[in-house]
């Protein structure tokens, strides 16, 4: 009986133990089921994102497809659609957005080969036929094309879509010039987007930017060197169209503004003891003029001092006034010699 009742004791626990296991057993079959599972739909989801070749047959429409184009302005642009077999297209659509509004479309329809559009641009045109070639051009981009183009094929497998965002690109005009002091001014005018501007060798440099209507910016670069052993300088500009290198010799010669403010105080110094020196002479001028207009009266006055001394002797000496009188009587003719002289 011990015996007995020890036996029958185990196989409970041994009943248990089999269960269990048979239940791990099955949950580790469910999951790896579960995981093939996931697998395989992961891998068939994936194939639809795969690109176009024509020989398989999806029964969803490809994610929209994002592209990011750089064309440099006046220059030819083309933009492709998805590439989709030609004879499964059913319907072509190029559309032309600035942010969410639309400018124009255009449209070709296979089943009745037609192309409609609004698009009054002529330089954005389809320069093949749509049902050989869907490619859309630019030609001469210009500034005001930097926008948003997406075309869209339908098929009988799916629609496709592809949207460009056209990035144009301006390439700046550069200058270089030398200022005074030591000073050099490097520009890079009107370029898209703004350039870059350095300097060999380095110095005391200021940046400036001025953007204009268009989307072109102006970048200014002002840079100057105090250290005489200086004397070659270049002007370094990059953009995404170029690079660009300037050099220009500074002049040695230059003044310093150390020396200009000396100069602004001598010369009205100068200006001035020049002044004073016109006034100076002036006066010792007109001083001798009134020193010898002093001296001029001296004679008149030894003329009045004669006066009474001559009036006196006129007065005085009765005598002389007698001389006088015969000597003119003798010498004036009398009236009978003149009526001798008119008779003859």
């Amino acid at each position: 009986m011990p015996c007995s009742w020890r036996a029958s004791d185990l196989q409970l626990p041994l009943i248990l133990t089999v269960i269990l296991v048979a239940a791990c057993l099955s949950a580790g079959v469910d999951v790896l089921v579960t995981s093939s599972n996931s697998t395989q739909q992961k891998g068939k989801d994936s194939s639809l994102v795969l690109p176009v070749d024509g020989s398989q047959n999806h029964s969803k429409p490809l994610t929209e497809v994002n592209i990011s184009v750089q064309v440099v302005v006046d220059t030819k642009a083309e933009l492709s659609c998805p590439p989709t077999p030609l004879t499964d297209v059913m319907l072509i659509t190029w559309e032309i957005t600035i942010g969410d509004k639309l400018l124009c479309s255009r449209s070709y329809r296979r089943d009745k080969n037609e192309t409609t559009g609004n698009c009054t641009d002529e330089r954005i045109i389809w320069p093949y036929r749509p049902e050989q070639n869907s490619s859309l051009q630019i030609d001469a981009v210009a500034i005001t094309h930097n926008r948003s183009y997406e075309c869209a094929v339908v098929t009988p497998n799916g629609n496709f879509h592809y949207a460009y965002n056209l990035h144009v690109l301006v390439a700046p005009e550069m200058t270089l010039i030398q200022s005074e002091n030591r000073t050099a001014v490097c520009k890079a005018v009107a370029g898209k987007p703004a350039a870059q501007i350095s300097w060999t060798p380095e110095g005391e440099c200021v940046s400036e930017h001025e953007k204009w209507d268009n989307g072109t910016v102006t970048v200014q670069s002002t840079c100057r060197w105090a250290e005489s052993n200086v004397s070659l300088v270049s002007c370094s500009v990059s953009h995404e169209t170029g690079n660009w290198s300037q050099f220009i010799q500074l002049n040695p010669g230059a003044k310093t503004p150390e020396i200009l403010p000396i100069v602004y105080i001598i010369l009205p110094i100068f200006i001035i003891l020049i002044i004073m020196g016109l006034i100076w002479l002036l006066e010792i001028t007109g001083c001798r003029k009134c020193n010898l207009k002093k001296t001029e009266p001296t004679p008149v006055i030894e003329e009045d001092e004669m006066q009474p001394y001559a009036s006196y002797t006129e007065k005085s000496n009765p005598l002389y006034d007698t001389t006088m009188t015969v000597k003119t009587s003798q010498v004036l003719p009398s009236e009978v010699d003149v009526a001798n002289l008119h008779n003859l």
